[in-house]
C-alpha cells in the first residue's frame, strides 16, 4: 500500500496502524502527534486506526531542550 508521509511517498503493509507506522519509523509513540487526511487523531486510538492505501499522514515529533 502506498501513503504519503509528511509529503513524500511510502509504502506500508495492508492492515498497518498508526502506531505500527510510528514503531516502524523508530519514534517514541509518546512524542508524537498525527494527522490523518487532515484530521488530529488522538493517541489512544494509534492502535486502533488501520491506514489505508492514498492516505495523507503528518507526523510531528515533540523534541524538548533547554
Amino acid at each position: 500500500m502506498n501513503i504519503r508521509l509528511n509529503g513524500d511517498s511510502f509504502e506500508v503493509n495492508p492492515g498497518t496502524t498508526i502506531l505500527g507506522l510510528v514503531l516502524k519509523l523508530e519514534l517514541d509513540p509518546k512524542s508524537v502527534a498525527v494527522e490523518r487526511n487532515l484530521e488530529i487523531v488522538p493517541k489512544s486510538l494509534h492502535g486502533d486506526v488501520e491506514l489505508s492505501d492514498g492516505d495523507n499522514i503528518e507526523i510531528v515529533e515533540f523534541v524538548g531542550g533547554g
